[in-house]
């Protein structure tokens, strides 16, 4: 059995001696010793203390029951020396080694090995300083691995870090914008793990981490080296100024704007169903690459599968500079990938509940309580479209025509906004859904394309008989495999999730709607309209 060790930064598997059924606790030790190259001496002196992840002493009496129970992570460091009055001085050597003591202490020799004759001749005889020092030196050293290692971790846990580690070995430095995206990074961080107002503590140990894990960025003018990320005493810095914007920008006092909060919206980070078979590091930089390469899809659809988590820390980093296309181009040539990741986030029965639903359930309610709708020729054709009696050469088929019936009934707010203009439902129409005549070139059309949220772009001879579907992001078409409205209509949906982007604002209630009322996705924790909740109210009474 393996267990991963820390020390001094670095990470390492060692075997656990095991005898039987016992895991030997000092033989562990002796093999963390032997693999980090630790003096042997340091055990017997028990100098040295194994801890597991939350930093909690592990000793013989508890080793065995934590590897059983399943802890395999572990750090060797040093235990905190304790408190003593003996000091112990360095002293010049004149015609025999002494120890120097202050007028109550005694003189005090220390164990070891006699002296050689070739330290006996030397010039200075160097003993080892006071334990007061040694124990203060010991606790900076681990006051700085822990905060070495913490923001090594965190920026090795986001997509991003990786290049942030690669400019820096590359140039002994960090470019403005790449600075600018650590410090981003570890803000998420700190605001996620210690609140909007974290701790001076807090703060100053991610400055500490981040001049030691880049020891070229120390300021050797300043006290400590860090003051130009942290400065404790004048809470400056490039720390304290991105709070300082965070704490602005999430302000919700007079006067201010709160930002809206992700809980249950498609930006919200979701982990995958599927967690433990997700592949990390190295391993996960290979499956990118072989996801990249290979033209078996069902390869591609198995590493897709194990990199989920990879890359939705991708798709919710605001400041990556490569977009989730540049690393996962496979959604542009291979269908049913938007899928596959929405059912990693909900599980198959969510992700199938809007084509089981929608067609016998919803679709006939919304056509009958359209029926309510002021009269206008547009709504008029769009319940002809829905009736398959009637003939429609220029409208859309009945799925699609139902889903628009549907956003007339949940037509577009300001949402409080006084800048945001109103637009009507009719307009409101293109941002969910475009039509292209079969033969015109669709990357002519894209170019023209000033749409920020993504739409389905469907293409064909008529609009009632579509022959292909697209859901257009980023002005990139993805291809979906789905033959009718519905189908493409439920892709459209769950790419919103996927690539976690936000309702396009004039569609707020209707995709909301879709969300809550059909998906039952976030039920109770998503901010809905009144008119939202009282059109399901009617939906779902009506036998």
């Amino acid at each position: 059995m393996l267990a991963k060790v820390e020390y001094g930064g670095v990470q390492k598997y060692i075997k656990v001696p095991q005898t039987d059924d016992n895991f030997h606790f000092l033989q562990f030790l002796q093999e963390a010793t032997d693999k980090f190259s630790l003096q042997a001496q340091h055990l017997s002196e028990g100098v040295l203390a194994l801890t597991d992840a939350s930093d909690t002493e592990v000793d013989a009496d508890t080793f065995d029951e934590l590897i059983k129970s399943g802890v395999r992570n572990f750090k060797v460091g040093y235990r905190k020396y304790p408190v003593t009055e003996l000091d112990i001085e360095l002293v010049e050597y004149n015609s025999q080694s002494s120890v120097l003591s202050d007028s109550t202490a005694s003189p005090v020799s220390l164990p070891g090995p006699p002296a050689s004759p070739a330290s006996a001749n030397s010039d200075s005889t160097i003993i080892l300083p006071s334990t007061k020092e040694r124990r203060k030196r010991g606790l900076v050293e681990l006051e700085r691995n822990e905060a070495r290692q913490k923001v090594d971790t965190i920026l090795r846990s986001n997509p991003k870090g990786e290049e942030i580690f690669k400019e820096y070995d590359k140039t002994k430095t960090l470019s403005d914008t790449t600075r600018r995206h650590m410090i981003n990074i570890l803000v998420a961080e700190m605001t996620d793990s210690h609140g909007r107002i974290p701790p001076r503590s807090v703060r100053t140990s991610y400055a500490l981490g981040i001049v030691n894990l880049f020891p070229y960025l120390q300021d050797p003018y300043s006290e400590h080296g860090y003051e130009h990320y942290y400065d404790p005493e004048a809470n400056t810095g490039y720390l304290a100024w991105r709070l300082k914007t965070v704490q602005r920008n999430t302000h919700d006092g007079l006067g201010g704007h709160s930002r809206p909060n992700p809980q249950g919206s498609p930006t919200t980070h979701r982990e995958s169903l599927l967690i433990a078979e997700q592949l990390k590091d190295e391993e996960c930089r290979e499956a990118v690459s072989v996801i990249r390469h290979s033209t078996d899809e069902s390869v591609v659809k198995e590493k897709m599968r194990a990199t989920f988590e990879y890359r939705q820390k991708l798709v919710h980093d605001q400041d990556a500079t490569s977009s989730v296309f540049d690393v996962f181009p496979r959604f542009l040539d291979i269908p049913g990938l938007i899928d596959q990741d929405f059912s990693l986030m909900f599980g198959d029965e969510v992700s199938g509940k809007f084509l089981a639903k929608w067609p016998s359930c919803f679709k006939p309610k919304v056509i009958r309580e359209s029926q309510s709708l002021p009269f206008s020729l547009h709504v008029e054709e769009l319940r002809a479209g829905c009736n398959p009696e009637t003939e429609n050469d220029h409208g859309w088929d009945s799925d699609m025509s139902a889903l628009l019936l549907l956003l007339h009934l949940l037509p577009p707010t300001s949402r409080g906004h006084k800048k945001t203009v109103k637009i009507s439902a009719a307009q409101a129409e293109d941002h969910l859904v475009r039509f292209v005549k079969h033969g015109a070139s669709l990357t002519t059309f894209l170019e023209k394309v000033d749409a920020r949220q993504p739409f389905l772009l469907c293409t064909g001879q008529q609009k009632k008989k579509v022959e292909r579907f697209f859901i257009v992001v980023d002005n990139k078409p993805i291809p979906c495999n789905a033959l009718t409205s519905v189908g493409a209509f439920d892709g459209l949906f769950k790419a919103h999730y996927v690539f976690s982007l936000s309702y396009d604002e004039a569609l707020f209630g209707f995709y909301t709607f879709i969300q809550t009322t059909v998906y039952n996705i976030d039920v109770g924790s998503t901010k809905e309209t009144p008119r939202v909740k009282e059109l399901r109210a009617r939906l779902l009474r009506e036998a």
